[in-house]
């Protein structure tokens, strides 16, 4: 027998900023010192922690799919969801959901409901990734079909995206203000996203403050966290029509490299004194940013493919890596780091050792 209110307790969560009500307190952890073996300390703790979360995910997905009949539907007469969270499709975490579909079968079932406008047809709660996987591979979903209100299917969607860690701080910032838009109380946000009140009001702030053209052309930012996206708010909120805007969002500098190093040209707008100083403008007056030095510089092994983007800008350089062609390359940077700058600093003092025997006449 198909067990009942399964989404009872949804709502009664006890809410903090990461946690979900079944998640320890966390231990206090040492600051680490920038060097490989605190990096690669910090890799495996990622690692561990994506894997819980993972765990976490199905869980929930167990409670709300559990007694329930497993059916297989036409791929085609189901709907995505009426609140979007993710900006991207194209992520090499979908290409590995596919992979695995296409090579051992669709593990676990995707939560949808019928249609409430749309006689015939289905909606989904959670699974958007697993159905499209469905349909790119010719093949039925397999579905648990529940009668959900509106409230309901958000709740589930929120809480199944929050147990995991592939919705960046950009995207959830987004679900809440689309939550927000529909007409959700702050209650029900905090719930479906299980975060606090503080963090929700942080969220809707950003996305508020940033307009929704600039966070749709950044995309995800899978890499970026949520204090760069708070201080990019903080700088539009004081000067919301910075110059230069519509010329670097157009810019070929700009739409060529990935979503985290299209973040820090934008915040570069605020933070480089002189950012847009080398901006040419066309006979129709628009223009294309270009770093204050020179274009994105780019760096691939021999094969061709571009992986690493350097663009300079007056105070910093910022170096982008395509995590769909190198998805484990930064971590591995990481853990070279204390080899690369004494390799680096040893360069240096040779070359401040030859400048003084110059000067000395030696």
């Amino acid at each position: 027998m198909a067990r009942k209110n399964l989404l009872a307790g949804l709502t009664e969560m006890k809410l903090t900023a990461v946690n979900s009500e079944n998640s320890p307190p966390a231990a206090k952890s040492p600051p680490l010192a920038f060097a490989g073996r605190a990096a690669l300390g910090a890799v495996t703790r990622s690692i561990d922690d994506l894997a819980a979360r993972a765990h976490a995910a199905k869980e929930l997905e167990a409670r709300l799919t559990a007694g329930q009949v497993i059916v297989e539907l036409d791929p085609a007469l189901v709907d995505p969801s009426f609140i979007s969270d993710r900006m991207g499709h194209d992520d090499e975490a979908y290409q590995a959901i596919r992979s695995a579909i296409a090579a051992q079968g669709q593990e676990s079932p995707i939560l949808v409901r019928p249609h409430p406008s749309a006689s015939g047809r289905y909606q989904v709660a959670f699974g958007h990734r697993r159905l499209r996987a469905a349909k790119d591979l010719g093949r039925a979903v397999r579905a648990v079909v529940r009668t959900l209100t509106d409230q309901d299917l958000v709740l589930a969607q929120g809480q199944e995206n929050s147990a995991r860690t592939d919705l960046s701080f950009i995207e959830r910032a987004r679900f809440a203000k689309n939550l927000e838009d529909a007409g959700y109380d702050r209650e029900i946000i905090m719930s479906a996203l299980t975060v606090d009140k503080t963090t929700v009001s942080r969220m809707i702030s950003v996305t508020t403050r940033i307009p929704a053209p600039v966070i749709n052309a950044i995309g995800p930012a899978a890499g970026t966290g949520r204090d760069r996206w708070v201080d990019l708010a903080g700088h539009f909120h004081a000067t919301p029509n910075p110059a230069n805007l519509d010329a670097l969002l157009e810019s070929e500098t700009f739409q060529k490299v990935d979503s985290d190093a299209r973040f820090h040209h934008v915040l570069s707008l605020f933070t480089s004194t002189d950012y847009g100083r080398d901006v040419p403008t066309t006979g129709q007056g628009r223009g294309q940013a270009r770093s204050p030095r020179s274009d994105a510089q780019f760096w691939a092994p021999p094969d061709g493919t571009q992986i690493v983007t350097m663009t300079y800008h007056a105070r910093s350089c910022v170096m982008a890596i395509d995590r769909r062609v190198a998805p484990g390359f930064g971590d591995y940077l990481l853990t070279q780091m204390d080899r690369l700058f004494n390799e680096y600093m040893a360069v240096q003092d040779k070359h401040r050792s030859e400048d003084s025997d110059v000067s000395s006449g030696a």
